[in-house]
């Protein structure tokens, strides 16, 4: 009974332990069938998803190009920033409380930005919180991080020491708002505006991308992998720096002063279209200044200064000439049941020369009504010709379209629409149009395209260089254009700009008076609110002309608003300063330079100094030097090198005469702390040239 009982068991053990095995043939045929089903359907993908968890691709970004005045001075630029962070959970008891006290001290002195104690506070509140990612500081300065990493501390593997420094980027605009609308602001993820947008693809350069294999728990570059980032191109502006800062001051003044809504003022350079500065400003609402959006490519209805336009027009078709008389009515002249006015009134029969200079509407509307008013689209022909009824083209984005009337257009009046026209009303054109316009007349009837960017740079190398370039050969008749000069010449000289006039140069122009029907910083005003644009456009010296300036603001409701009062004075504040910098006055001329071995232009920073030269088409021919302060020498084959001057310690360089993004580099790079007075290039510094000076020492620069 027990042998039967005992061979029972065996055989329950025996056939539990087949099925366990049968059950566990079953599971690993199971587990290789679904691996091989696996393999087979799903392997490639899972052996990329695996890469995955050790190769990635990573993005190389290209540094964008810098923005240059043709005198090398930079516009805008991108320089190195770091923010410091400390992952001071790796840091041991002893070591943190050994260097707390100096680390906090030493970057308090470097950073000026709060006290060592605060500092020390924070700090140590980070680390008893076991914080990875502590902020020592932020946006640091190339040579601020510099002198911080070399701390005794920050030199331990960051596993000890726990010191993260984080790069970026950071566009910089040196002189700070300083034609803000026009060389723009580039922020990344944001929009850009001016010649940073315009010009975004020579800029920005291209991505590039490499291989990252993670390796030891770090990631490395897979050799081989990598596709270089192409770095942005330069760009050099038409932008003068110096006029630019006098047009916006200039302007600025003169809106601040009678409290105007809105401003703009272009100045052109007359052979070649360049535009060497344009200021816009606008009010806002709490009585400031900004410039808010570009004036000058923004249409309104031009006023008195059209009346040039008009009178171009009855030139071409010789109904007049610069003598031809002109009956002024008194001062009021009636068309339909409308009635057109003189500002000034009174005026009788005249010469069309006095009724240009006296800036008569009756008279202009009147000629035109006389000779155009049974072919009106003659006259607007003459319009459309001098570019009036399409963009300028010029180099930079938000340009608006014009508007000239044509017989078709829905609100064209039989009656009123051609005098109106005739004297500035019924047209939208920019402040750009009447300053190309008059810069035609300056030109001896050339007409030049407005342009913004000289060349495209890369590398010091020209990759595109804009040449002038020409609109319309010949506006008109040589007599016309003759005419256009002398009527423009008797404005300042006997008319209603005479405060124009110079003991040094000649001045011509036409000013204007227009009543406003706009909307303006959300306020929508009519003809009868009040609000006026005056400007004055014109160019000088009046025999020679190389500058044409256009000004046009719009006054308050009631406020000062005839052209001579609001644009001859900001005229006249910049044609000094061009007359006195850039005509009467000492200019660069590189082909000038002497043949023999000396020094032969004031020393400068060599990175600006090399972008001069190139920028004329004299790049060094020894590529250029790696110094703070560079020379140029000329041999006996006229041929330019750059020679490294020595800044010596603790001796005070000369910075007189440059501007101050130059003056500050040189100085902050001596070891000193620079500050800044006024605006434009450096007149005086506080340390003379020479003397002997110490380590953040402050220097102080006045500016003129």
């Amino acid at each position: 009974m027990a042998q039967q009982k005992k061979s029972s068991v065996k055989k329950d053990i025996s056939r539990r332990a087949n099925l366990s095995f049968a059950l566990i043939l079953l599971f690993g045929i199971a587990i290789i069938g679904k691996a091989a089903h696996t393999q087979i359907t799903k392997g490639d993908q899972l052996r990329a998803k695996a890469n995955e968890s050790f190769t990635r691709n990573e993005t190389l970004f290209p540094d964008r190009g810098n923005i240059y005045t043709e005198e090398g001075r930079i516009l805008s630029a991108t320089i190195p920033r770091f923010d410091l962070k400390m992952d001071l959970s790796v840091i041991n008891k002893d070591t943190f409380y050994h260097y707390v006290d100096t680390v906090c001290e030493a970057v308090a002195a470097i950073m000026e930005d709060e006290s060592a104690n605060v500092l020390k506070q924070k700090m140590k509140a980070g680390y008893k919180s076991g914080s990875k990612y502590w902020t020592l500081k932020n946006n640091v300065a190339y040579f601020q991080y510099q002198k911080i990493r070399a701390l005794p501390v920050f030199k331990k593997p960051k596993n000890k020491g726990g010191f993260m420094p984080e790069p970026k980027m950071k566009r910089i605009n040196p002189y700070g708002m300083l034609g803000y609308r026009t060389i723009g602001l580039w922020r990344e993820n944001a929009p850009t505006i001016g010649l940073e947008n315009s010009y975004d693809s020579a800029l920005a350069g291209r991505q590039g991308t490499r291989v990252m294999h993670k390796a030891g728990g770090q990631w490395v570059p897979v050799t081989g992998s990598e596709i270089e980032a192409t770095h942005g191109h330069d760009i050099i502006s038409t932008i003068d720096i110096d006029v630019q800062e006098v047009a916006e001051h200039a302007l600025h003044d003169i809106m601040e002063k009678y409290e105007c809504l809105q401003g703009t003022a272009i100045v052109m350079e007359v052979e070649t279209g360049k535009i060497k500065a344009i200021a816009n400003l606008g009010r806002q609402k709490d009585g400031s200044y900004w410039e808010d959006f570009n004036y000058a490519m923004i249409p309104s209805e031009p006023g008195s200064v059209f009346k040039l336009m008009t009178l171009y027009a009855l030139l071409e078709d010789g109904y007049v000439d610069a003598n031809s008389m002109v009956n002024c009515l008194g001062g009021a002249a009636r068309f339909g049941t409308q009635t057109v006015r003189d500002d000034h009134g009174g005026l009788g029969t005249i010469t069309v020369e006095n009724a240009f200079a006296q800036s008569s509407n009756v008279a202009f509307a009147s000629l035109a009504n006389k000779y155009y008013k049974d072919s009106p689209m003659k006259f607007i022909k003459h319009l459309q010709h001098l570019g009036l009824s399409q963009k300028t083209g010029i180099d930079l984005t938000g340009e608006r379209a014009p508007t000239i009337k044509t017989t078709s257009h829905k609100h064209w009046n039989k009656v009123t629409s051609l005098p109106w026209i005739a004297y500035g009303y019924e047209s939208m054109i920019t402040p750009l149009h009447t300053c190309m316009v008059y810069n035609a007349v300056a030109n001896n009837g050339k007409m030049m395209q407005p342009y913004l960017v000289s060349a495209i740079m890369d590398d010091g190398k020209v990759v595109k260089k804009t040449e002038p370039k020409v609109l319309i050969e010949k506006i008109g008749k040589e007599s016309t254009v003759k005419a256009l000069r002398q009527v423009t010449l008797a404005v300042v000289e006997k008319g209603t700009a005479k405060s124009a006039k110079s003991p040094f140069y000649q001045a011509a122009g036409k000013t204007g008076t227009a009543q406003v029907d706009d909307v303006i910083g959300g306020v929508r005003y009519r003809y009868g609110d009040g609000v006026r644009q005056g400007s004055f456009v014109g160019y000088f010296p009046a025999d020679k002309p190389k500058y044409t300036i256009a000004v046009v603001i719009r006054s308050k409701p009631g406020g000062v608003y005839y052209g001579a009062q609001l644009g001859v004075p900001v005229f006249k504040a910049i044609a000094d300063k061009l007359y006195t910098t850039k005509i009467g006055g000492w200019k660069l001329n590189i082909d000038s330079l002497g043949k023999e071995n000396t020094i032969a232009v004031k020393p400068a920073p060599a990175y600006q100094l090399y972008y001069l030269l190139a920028n004329f088409g004299r790049a060094p021919k020894n590529g250029g030097v790696e110094a703070l302060l560079a020379g140029v020498q000329v041999d006996e084959a006229n041929k330019l090198s750059m020679v490294a001057r020595a800044v010596k310690n603790n001796i005070m360089p000369d910075v007189t005469g440059m501007g101050v993004k130059e003056a500050l580099y040189l100085l902050e790079n001596a070891g000193l702390k620079v500050r800044v007075h006024g605006a434009g290039s450096v007149l005086n510094q506080s340390i003379p040239a020479g003397s002997t000076y110490v380590n953040n020492q402050t220097v102080r620069i006045e500016l003129n």
